[in-house]
């Protein structure tokens, strides 16, 4: 069986407070991002086998967390050896949760192919151990996000119907942990779903992400990407995640867009929730 495991942005992101299990409170949306995904195919095996292609992630054996979500189930539901094919598209160190997306719809499909009738309540609970922006991908659609980024609340945002997003990364690598460093928290509560309510043109100057002084000051490169896409028509830019993608909604599709040549650019279309054929349930 074959699943396409769609990466995120992040509409806003907040940090307001350290915790006392080292991870922190945060509060973001996350917008799935259909068109740039992974391909992850799953088929019955004698033995237990797992293969990367595409984009190299240099993880050690066992330490993908497609090997992690199929360790988990293995160990909780008792299901066969499989072969887990894996893709990559979605290029990593870069906030847009790819990782994270490809565990989740193993979890998804194996529960899926071994009729484990496990609910998306469940579905997202085993999901929280392997990460915590994985659970989002359970569900897979635009929703508020709290705690640890595991307590979502669905929340649509029609105004991104019908216009176009552009993806920037270039070839930098930021460690999340090391992106929380030196970062302020964040104390006032922002209504991030009032802010969104409005005309996207109105996000420049309202809709942040806590991240971005602290890396902008360390990779300079990433703010000129930043103003770059806005002199190239984009109506909001924002750092996705902890970066190191960069990603402009445009309301009209760019002809072109012109950055350095070691920077992945993806081009694409937000895609109506309703509309959504994903074919894993």
């Amino acid at each position: 069986m074959i699943v396409f495991s769609s990466c995120k942005i992040n509409l806003g992101l907040h940090i307001l407070s350290k915790r006392t299990d080292g991870f922190h409170d945060i509060k973001t949306i996350f917008h799935p991002v259909y068109a740039l995904s992974d391909v992850l195919e799953i088929n019955p095996s004698e033995k237990f086998q797992f293969e990367q292609n595409g984009i190299k992630v240099d993880t050690a054996e066992g330490e993908n967390l497609v090997e992690k979500a199929y360790t988990l189930l293995h160990k909780a539901c008792k299901i066969p050896p499989v072969h887990i094919s894996l893709y990559k598209n979605i290029p990593f160190g870069a906030g847009l949760g790819g990782g994270s997306s490809n565990a989740a719809f193993t979890l998804r499909l194996l529960n899926l192919m071994f009729n484990l009738n496990l609910s998306a309540g469940q579905l997202r609970q085993y999901a929280s151990t392997l990460g915590s922006d994985c659970p989002f991908f359970i569900d897979n659609v635009p929703s508020l996000a709290i705690g640890r980024g595991e307590k979502l609340t669905p929340s649509p945002i029609p105004q991104l119907s019908n216009m176009y997003i552009a993806i920037v990364k270039p070839n930098i690598f930021i460690n999340t942990t090391d992106a929380y460093r030196g970062c302020k928290i964040t104390r006032k509560d922002i209504d991030l779903l009032e802010i969104v309510s409005q005309p996207v043109s109105s996000w420049r100057n309202n809709l942040m992400n806590d991240f971005e002084i602290n890396i902008f000051h360390q990779y300079p490169r990433l703010k000129k990407i930043k103003k770059s896409l806005y002199r190239q028509g984009a109506v909001y830019v924002s750092l996705s995640g902890s970066g190191s993608a960069l990603y402009g909604i445009f309301a009209e599709q760019p002809l072109s867009l012109h950055f350095d040549d070691d920077c992945f650019i993806f081009q694409g279309q937000f895609i109506d929730v309703s509309a959504n054929q994903n074919p894993v349930k």
